[in-house]
């Protein structure tokens, strides 16, 4: 401990003379010199508290100043001209003495963690050109005296937590053709001054608290080609005299609180307009008919405003692709409000179309069917059109979403709607539809949500929707429909959020298949014909939140199995003939609010714990039979004479059968088990799959000690453990069973690994599911365990690790390409290889683990999901209401709109970790925020800046390799092959991670590619 304060002390008595020093070298009044600029940035270094990786080492006497990481310096005078620190994770603040580098003329701390002020004497740097802050933790107000920095172009302050106003000043900054201060906290006007900015050209300020009108001096810029203003409180109207800036290609107002009519000839004053964005504004008035000359506009995003009158004509718009113009008052419901759809036909690339809630009357025109193959997203519910849907919708082979609920549609729907293969989305309920649903629409493999309710569906439930497999949602109520209930349909146990069938004729009984619906949330069969008794299998369904089937003929009691629901909130059994006595396990259920037990014949004694305890939420009415309970419920007395004392014993009858019975099967099964226990097991413990009890858990984790604790996920907790009947060291799992999710995740990974055996992937050897000893569900799920721990740790290893150390693991180039293509092959196996093809969903370092050989395995395969078993590139099921679907950073892109999992979705993720591998940067680390990504990150930097973005660990592995008697010395003369493999490992990482699912490249090629690097690297005698 003494020690430790000695070495505080020396340390801070260091600062105390360098500082001193500095000083005094200032206050001699000697003109600034290039030792100026050394004690500059000693002092700028002094101010960071934390660089994790090491960027700064080389900031020291051994080297001149000029050589530091991230320095460089004029030739000649050899005086700092630039300081690029961008995205090293670094945190402190930024030094005052910054402002001595007279000579900087580039600045770039952006993606950091930098906290407090800008400092003021920033405002010194009078030949500073680029200034880049963004993306840190700066706070306090931006410096006015910036203005003085004359020769500054690009100035991004965005993503910090600025707050104040926009200093007028600025507008003296006329060399200036980028300002970004986005993400921020600024308040007050936009400047006017801002008009003086004679050579911008970017001008970004959205997400803020900007207040006031759009200055009308910004329509003096006339070099401007972007205004990005979105987000903020700004009010009044576009400025007309923003149709001077005729270069003007992006104009972006989103979500203010501006007001007013669109200029009547605003396309012809910008012409080159790409992307206008109105939307959740108050505009009024017409679209102007002058729209039609801005023919380079692709995204118009016009929804959510007061926007009235008819639709111009859009022939010359060939450039479309996102036609938004939903939540308004267009039209005027007459018989040619959708006429100009069919000049949309011209726009060959449109994948949007968007114009629900509107007031468009008149006929779908048929011209829909002949639109560019290229639309996705069709929405033109909330409409007052009418009659049928159109007869070549089957055309549009890469639709994904049709909204078209609530549109007055009338007539069958076309059974070339089958052809629809990417469906995902089908909405067509509140409409006039009638006939037969066609069994046409078990061909769409890819759908996930079917809502065809409200409408005069006859005839009975195509069997064949069981063909769905991927689907969540299917709401079939307020229709005609008779017969019965399908088993294929109502066991399909992909259904997870919704099965309504309420408000039909359905006749039979409710089959015993739909305890298949193990994750379902919501089961509604209420308002039919159904019979019989419950079914047993219903308790199967541990993901139900409401349960409905009241308005039947459901008769006997309610099964004991129902006491699985341990999570309904909502449980509606009136208006049946059940009977019997009301379960006491219904007072346990600790999530219910809802209970509607009402005109059945139920008997005997009301329970009077949980729910029962509320008159408002217990509903019992109708049940004559009924005594006891709380007073609020007003039932008679319960009283037992001979009468009940005889009933009571007859009842005692049957369980003491029953008792019996199962006394004899134990003991059975005992002597079975002992017969067991003396045969030599030959399979090891790799391949068990038994069951084993919640006290060998207990045992193998100590009592679930906190020093066998090694990792918490989102579903539970992680133990090292011995099993004591094998000595076998292991992983155990416990699920929190309290988490949502988290039984859904244990049937999932449990359905994963009966169906896969690869090299790269986690084993598991057992699983327990029981009870623990206070009689609560126990579920754990027991794993091979990999001494080397997680991929994660060794990327970004925590210090407590290293005993405070610094960082002792590190992976070697060699070893990174390893677990790349250890990852791959997994995938790859996962993804064309096993016999039920699947996707992972939730790729990430933590879930990659390492043996002792440094193999990788893919783990954690709660999220994972089931392929469709066909050739083509099926997706799978897109995720229930028990989880998001992967994690933050990691995840795809097009998962946050809805898509469906897929393939494509596990390669995004794969690119995503292989950038993170060889830049050591984790995607969610704060740095990466306001849509700039990792991806971004790698792409600016590639093909020509890829040691700057590079692992430091790596680049001094590449250093000391090329150095003399180094394996690749001799090589750097020619060729780089370390740099050259960095590119091609960066180039495959972005190409799996683009933004359209596509276009991103198959795991099998990636995996290819990966081997041919490694084979040039063992080529050139590199083995790392």
């Amino acid at each position: 401990m003494g020690h430790q304060c000695f070495n505080c002390m020396e340390f801070h008595l260091c600062c105390f003379i360098f500082l001193a020093t500095f000083a005094l070298h200032l206050d001699r009044g000697s003109s600034a010199t290039n030792e100026t600029d050394k004690l500059s940035l000693l002092a700028f270094r002094f101010s960071i508290t934390e660089d994790p990786f090491g960027v700064l080492r080389s900031w020291n006497d051994s080297v001149h100043f000029c050589k530091w990481y991230g320095v460089a310096c004029s030739l000649r005078r050899q005086r700092v001209t630039g300081l690029d620190l961008q995205s090293k994770n670094l945190s402190g603040s930024i030094s005052p003495h910054i402002g001595n580098l007279s000579f900087l003329r580039e600045l770039n701390l952006r993606n950091n963690n930098f906290g407090g002020e800008i400092p003021t004497q920033a405002g010194q740097l009078g030949r500073l050109r680029i200034f880049f802050v963004d993306n840190n933790s700066l706070a306090g107000e931006i410096p006015k005296n910036l203005s003085s920095c004359s020769s500054l172009t690009c100035l991004s302050l965005g993503g910090n937590q600025l707050s104040g106003r926009i200093p007028i000043e600025l507008g003296l900054l006329s060399k200036l053709w980028l300002l970004q201060v986005s993400f921020n906290n600024l308040m007050g006007n936009i400047p006017a001054s801002l008009g003086n900015l004679s050579s911008l050209e970017q001008l970004y300020l959205p997400q803020n608290n900007l207040s006031g009108s759009i200055p009308e001096t910004l329509g003096d810029l006339i070099r401007i080609r972007g205004i990005s203003l979105g987000i903020n409180w700004l009010s009044g109207s576009i400025p007309r005299a923003i149709l001077n800036c005729s270069s003007l290609a992006l104009l972006d107002v989103t979500e203010n609180r501006l007001r007013g009519i669109l200029p009547e000839d605003i396309g012809f004053t910008l012409p080159n307009l790409s992307f206008f964005g109105i939307s959740s504004n108050q505009f009024t008035g017409p679209i102007p008919p002058s729209i039609s000359n801005a023919t380079n506009l692709v995204d118009p995003i016009f929804s959510g405003n007061n926007l009235s009158g008819g639709m111009p004509s859009l022939e010359n718009l060939h450039k479309l692709q996102r036609f938004s113009f939903s939540y308004n008052h267009l039209g005027s419901g007459g018989p040619h409000d959708l006429s100009f759809l069919c000049s949309l036909g011209n726009a060959t690339g449109l994948k949007w179309l968007m114009i629900n809630n509107n007031n468009f009357g008149g006929i779908m025109p048929d011209c829909l069917s002949n639109f560019s193959t290229t639309l996705t997203v069709l929405l033109t519910g909330e409409n007052p059109t009418f009659g049928e849907m159109p007869r070549g919708i089957g055309n549009l082979v890469n639709l994904t979403e049709i909204y078209m609920e609530s549109n007055g549609l009338s007539g069958g729907v076309p059974s070339n709607i089958g052809n629809l293969r990417n469906l995902v989305v089908l909405s067509l309920g509140n409409n006039k539809l009638s006939g037969v649903i066609p069994s046409s629409l078990g061909n769409l493999e890819k759908l996930t949500v079917a809502y065809l309710n409200g409408n005069s569906f006859e005839g009975t439930i195509p069997a064949n929707l069981s063909k769905c497999q991927n689907l969540i949602e299917l709401d079939l109520s307020d229709n005609n429909l008779s017969g019965e209930i399908p088993p294929e349909v109502v066991g399909l146990s992909s259904l997870s959020i919704l099965l309504n069938l309420s408000r039909n004729h359905l006749t039979g009984v409710l089959p015993f298949e739909v305890g298949n619906l193990m994750l379902l949330a919501s089961l509604d069969v209420s308002g039919n014909v159904l019979r019989d008794e419950i079914p047993a299998s219903l308790g199967n369904c541990e993901g139900l939140l409401v349960l409905k089937m009241q308005d039947n003929f459901f008769l006997g009691s309610i099964p004991q199995s129902v006491s699985s629901l341990r999570s309904i909130e909502e449980l509606d059994l009136s208006h049946n003939n059940l009977s019997g006595e009301i379960p006491k396990f219904l007072e346990v259920f600790d999530f219910l609010r809802i209970l509607n037990l009402s005109y059945n014949d139920f008997e005997g004694m009301l329970p009077m714990e949980g729910i029962f305890k509320n008159m408002s939420a217990a509903f019992v009415i109708g049940n004559d039979k009924l005594c006891g309970g709380m007073p609020e419920f007003q039932l008679p007395k319960c009283s037992f004479g001979a009468s009940q004392t005889k009933k009571f014993v007859r009842k005692l009858q049957l369980p003491i059968f029953i008792f019996l019975g199962f006394l004899g099967v134990a003991l059975v099964l005992a002597s079975l088990y002992l017969y067991r226990l003396k045969r030599k097991r030959k399979e090891s413990v790799s391949t068990s799959n038994l069951n084993v009890s919640y006290r060998t858990i207990v045992q193998a984790t100590d009592n679930f000690s906190s020093e066998k604790l090694i990792g918490v996920g989102g579903f539970g907790s992680v133990y090292k453990g011995i099993l004591h009947e094998n000595g076998n060291i292991v992983a155990i799992k416990v699920l929190n069973l309290l988490h949502r999710g988290a039984l859904k995740s244990f049937i999932d990974e449990c359905g994963a690994f009966r169906n896969i055996r690869h090299r790269n992937l986690l084993k598991v050897l057992t699983v327990c599911s029981g009870v623990d000893y206070q009689g609560n569900d126990f579920k754990a799920l027991v794993y091979e365990y990999m001494i080397n721990g997680s991929l994660e740790d060794w990327l970004h290893p925590y210090p407590r690790q290293d005993g405070g150390n610094g960082h002792t693991k590190k992976l070697n180039f060699v070893q990174r390409i390893n677990v790349s293509i250890d990852v791959a092959s997994a995938l790859d196996y996962l993804h064309h290889q096993c016999q039920r093809p699947m996707v992972h969903c939730d790729l990430k370092p933590s879930n990659v683990l390492l043996d002792a050989e440094m193999v990788g395995h893919v783990g954690d395969f709660g999220l994972a999901k089931f392929l469709l078993n066909t050739s083509s590139d099926a997706s799978a099921n897109q995720m229930s209401s028990a989880g998001v679907r992967g994690t933050v950073g990691y995840a795809a892109q097009e998962y946050a709109m809805g898509s469906d999992v897929s393939r494509e979705g596990d390669v995004h993720s794969y690119g995503v970790l292989l950038l993170e591998m060889f830049t050591g940067l984790s995607p969610t680390h704060e740095t990466f925020k306001d849509n700039y990504s990792i991806r971004n990150f790698v792409a600016e930097a590639v093909p020509e800046r890829v040691l700057e973005i590079t692992d430091d660990i790596l680049l001094q592995e590449r250093e000391s390799c090329m150095s003399p008697g180094g394996p690749l010395y001799g090589h750097c003369k020619t060729k780089d092959i370390i740099q050259d493999s960095l590119a091609t490992l960066y180039e495959i990482g972005l190409a799996c991670s683009v933004v359209a699912p596509r276009e991103r490249v198959s795991i099998t090629e990636v995996a290819v590619q990966l081997r041919l690097i490694r084979n040039k690297l063992y080529a050139s005698g590199f083995h790392g």
